[in-house]
């Protein structure tokens, strides 16, 4: 089979076990912003953003670790019971020590006490989880992976319908049964509960793991997991600074009484760039595979430099799509008019969501070269500059800093990545090629969104032309690894 059919191929597998639970996700977005003002749906975005850093924390590299040392060391046995006695420990002192002063972890992470309990449980839970399914990973079976997955978010997502649509008319309209169970302006608390309610399903379908672990605990091998494992957790803590701490910095910088609302509209608005970030997991899970079985093959460079092709022209189409029809998605997925005041960071975070793209492309070099620590210098320099941004622009931008900051921070490691590249692995990237189909997406999106003023017919015509100038450069290409049969 061609090898980038294969890829292409990959791509989809890997990518529905990841993308359909993110897609059920982003369903919730339309659902709080039809019934939540945009001042809770920021409160819980903040809190959101807490989760993404604690998890970091608490799987402190352990699954990537479990990985390596699965695969390399004699005894997978004895790697599976030191890594779920690891977890089993730093997370029950975790539980121990944020019950004991949950006082304090509130004013830290600044929510209302009442939800703090629900925030415990769901970090332990997703932390006990990393060993289960890093383990059906490293055995090969995507699909009961994925079945738990999916299924976990889907539980959310009604039960999330149930607490916050559902329950509301029954307790007006049926028995009193449920006027008795429901609580008027729990909102918040029905959210949490449901994320409780769906981590504990998926901890116990994968917990089987534990009661089958004969627990030898070996610390030898522990202290070269961590050794491996701490420097993935800090470049992990470096991307999800990029990812979700200017919410949390936009609460503490933005006057409080607009802070909440403020997050609520940017955080709405910044979903509509899920289209770029959905395709570019997918394709990340699909390549990374391919990077490594063809690093020792005749003439791998030119296989990578057809990738970062291949991507730029399909990123530069869905970048130019949402932006063409930016105001219907807007009306399909952020519901209430309110939150449209922050639809200017749509352009940017999208633009900034395609240049991350590029980057997972670009970091080829230092994945096959065994350079793994530019990966955490580089997205440490990403990290960087958002906070610096964020903190001098907040005060007086607002969410467009933070939107600025992202594109900043995810352009420079781009850049960086392929500065580096071309000095440790040089791949003949066309340059002129890609920069050609970025350009050429760009202008055409910023004529549809700013000079036509997002008109569907205008815009229409642009994305016609471009997929025209696409199937002109590269229809043969294209129909040699799609349409053409193997021998």
């Amino acid at each position: 089979m061609n090898p980038l059919k294969r890829l292409f191929k990959q791509t989809f597998i890997y990518g529905m076990a990841t993308v359909l639970p993110r897609v059920l996700s982003f369903l919730l977005v339309p659902l709080y912003t039809s019934v939540m003002d945009p001042e809770t749906y920021g409160e819980i975005s903040v809190i959101f953003s807490w989760f993404a850093i604690f998890n970091v924390v608490l799987a402190y590299g352990m699954e990537t670790a479990f990985f390596r040392f699965f695969n390399k060391h004699q005894n997978k046995e004895l790697v599976i019971s030191t890594s779920l006695i690891s977890l089993l420990v730093s997370s029950s002192i975790f539980f121990a020590v944020a019950l004991m002063f949950k006082e304090t972890f509130a004013s830290v992470i600044d929510v209302q006490e009442s939800l703090i309990i629900y925030i415990i449980l769901i970090l332990v839970l997703d932390a006990l989880a990393i060993v289960p399914f890093a383990w059906l990973r490293a055995n090969e079976r995507p699909l009961r992976y994925s079945i738990v997955k999916v299924v976990s978010v889907a539980i959310n997502l009604f039960l999330n319908i149930f607490f916050l649509i559902l329950l509301p008319e029954m307790a007006e309209n049926g028995p009193s049964l449920w006027s008795k169970i429901y609580r008027p302006d729990f909102q918040i608390e029905y959210v949490f509960i449901a994320n409780v309610i769906s981590s504990g399903v998926a901890f116990l379908w994968v917990s089987g793991i534990y009661f089958d672990s004969k627990y030898r605990f070996d610390k030898q091998l522990w202290k070269e997991m961590l050794k491996y494992s701490l420097p993935i957790m800090m470049a992990g803590m470096a991307f999800t600074v990029n990812e979700v701490f200017d919410r949390i910095l936009l609460d503490r910088l933005l006057p409080q009484d607009i802070a909440k609302a403020e997050i609520g509209k940017y955080s709405a608005c910044y979903k509509l760039a899920v289209f770029m970030t959905l395709f570019g997991t997918a394709f990340r899970l699909g390549v990374e595979p391919f990077f490594f079985s063809h690093a020792n093959t005749e003439n791998p460079k030119k296989a990578y430099a057809q990738i970062t092709n291949y991507f730029v022209i399909m990123g530069s189409l869905i970048f130019l799509g949402v932006m063409v029809f930016i105001d219907p998605l807007k009306r399909l997925l952020v519901r209430d008019a309110a939150f449209w005041d922050a639809m200017d960071v749509v352009p940017i975070i999208l633009l900034a969501s395609f240049c991350l793209g590029i980057y997972h492309n670009l970091s080829v070099w230092y994945k096959v070269t065994d350079r793994t620590r530019f990966g955490a210098y580089i997205s440490s320099v990403g990290a960087a500059l958002t906070l610096a941004i964020n903190f001098v622009f907040i005060p007086k931008a607002g969410y467009m800093a933070s939107a600025w900051a992202t594109l900043a921070a995810y352009g420079s490691m781009m850049a960086l990545s392929y500065y580096f590249g071309r000095k440790y692995y040089p791949i003949p990237y066309n340059m002129r090629k890609i920069v050609f189909y970025l350009s050429v997406s760009l202008v055409f999106s910023i004529l549809s969104f700013y000079v036509f003023n997002r008109n569907l017919i205008a815009g229409s015509i642009l994305l016609l032309l471009f997929l025209g100038l696409v199937y002109k450069m590269e229809g043969d290409k294209l129909r040699s690894i799609f349409i053409k049969r193997e021998d």
